[in-house]
């Protein structure tokens, strides 16, 4: 194939299709509602995929949380919610025997109030941790300090605050060295807390942190405990998940022939249960997606042969001044390609500002490559829709086109 006969067949489509404008732009709307879909659902699956990833790289992909149940139960929550709750004293027996994981450190959290003066700030997070939360994630502090080994073990009466928190308390002063109450118990300001966004549409940023000893004389024993862990440099995680499972069987006292009560999560069923729900949303959007498309595309099949019916004496012409059929094929495969190119430009110029609108209730990104393949995907659909009519048109009889009326 020659280039000049590729200029032609575009020249000669171009002006096909600038002289049926109307006819053209109404041809195109099933590949515009094909493209507005796909682009839209592209950019939102891709918002939502990258606002995840930086969601879950803040817990850590060598953390192991041992807990009472598995993040998703399924049908067997009746059955898991009589498992024995976990204990402070379990995860000091882990911590002093385990040998593949460099930090064990546990935490509890419940819905708490905490106030000063005449302000108080409501349906906070009260954490209960120790001296190695900051060390496992979802905890940074940002000035002042952390609490130390000296305030966990001997309970004193300390608070790190987030710093949403701290501007509501103290909004023109400087928070360290003030007192909050919390349940009606005296805390010290010793930090504040970085800000951290939210994590899967739950804020982290209306937190406080108190020792755990403060935490269980504010609470009680009777809260769910979580033993974060985390795995030592090099070692596998899978070889330190087997280490825990054992020490936490022996704890728990467990029987050989008994199934663990208890749940070892970690970030990758969070990604995983994140890969089936969005599975399942490629599927539907590819479905309608491939609906619209589709529909477009017998549109443009449609027109094409009417276009192929209305100019047969041209391509006679044509053909007896010695055009070949790869030149009257290729020109209608232009021709096709270039009205649903044409469909592909409108519904991405429709779809651009419909992802920058939704992006305010929704995570919304538009790489490159969604234009690329947006534009490309037009084309294909093109090519091949205008297939059997240029195919047609290629094969007429030079004779009997130009007898045609």
């Amino acid at each position: 194939m020659k280039l000049w006969e590729i200029t032609e067949g575009l020249r000669i489509a171009l002006k096909s299709i600038k002289a049926n404008k109307m006819r053209a732009i109404l041809t195109t709307l099933g590949i515009v509602i094909g493209i507005v879909s796909v682009t839209l659902m592209a950019t939102a699956i891709e918002g939502m995929n990258r606002a995840f990833s930086d969601n879950i790289s803040k817990m850590g992909s060598n953390v192991l949380y041992i807990q009472k149940s598995p993040w998703f139960i399924g049908e067997e929550w009746w059955r898991l919610r009589n498992r024995k709750d976990l204990t402070l004293q379990q995860a000091n027996a882990l911590k002093r025997q385990t040998k593949l994981c460099s930090i064990v450190s546990p935490s509890a959290g419940l819905r708490g109030v905490i106030q000063t003066g005449d302000k108080r700030v409501d349906d906070i997070v009260v954490n209960g941790v120790d001296e190695n939360f900051d060390k496992v994630g979802f905890a940074e502090p940002s000035d002042g300090r952390f609490l130390s080994m000296d305030d966990t073990e001997n309970g004193r009466p300390v608070v790190v605050l987030s710093q949403d928190i701290s501007e509501k308390l103290f909004p023109h002063e400087e928070p360290l060295g003030k007192s909050v109450k919390i349940r009606g118990k005296t805390f010290i300001v010793i930090g504040l807390n970085a800000k951290q966004g939210n994590f899967l549409g739950m804020s982290l940023d209306n937190r406080v942190f108190i020792p755990i000893k403060n935490f269980i004389d504010l609470y009680g024993k009777q809260v769910l405990f979580t033993i974060n862990a985390k795995v030592a440099d090099g070692v596998n995680i899978e070889d330190a998940k087997e280490e825990v499972r054992g020490i936490m069987r022996k704890v728990r006292h467990l029987k050989p022939a008994e199934e663990d009560d208890f749940a070892i999560n970690q970030q990758e069923l969070l990604q995983r249960q994140f890969d089936n729900i969005f599975s399942v949303i490629y599927g539907i959007g590819l479905f309608i997606t491939g609906m619209s498309l589709f529909v477009g595309a017998i549109g443009i099949m449609n027109i094409m042969f009417v276009s192929v019916t209305e100019r047969t004496k041209e391509i006679g012409i044509r053909k007896a001044l010695g055009a070949k059929r790869r030149t009257i094929l290729l020109q209608f495969l232009i021709e096709a390609a270039a009205i649903c190119l044409i469909g592909g430009l409108i519904g991405l110029a429709i779809a651009t500002p419909l992802s920058f609108l939704i992006d305010s209730f929704l995570p919304t990104s538009m790489p490159l490559s969604i234009v690329v393949v947006s534009l490309l995907m037009s084309i294909v659909v093109g090519l091949i829709s205008g297939l059997l009519p240029a195919y047609r048109a290629a094969k007429l009889d030079p004779v009997d086109a130009l007898r045609y009326e």
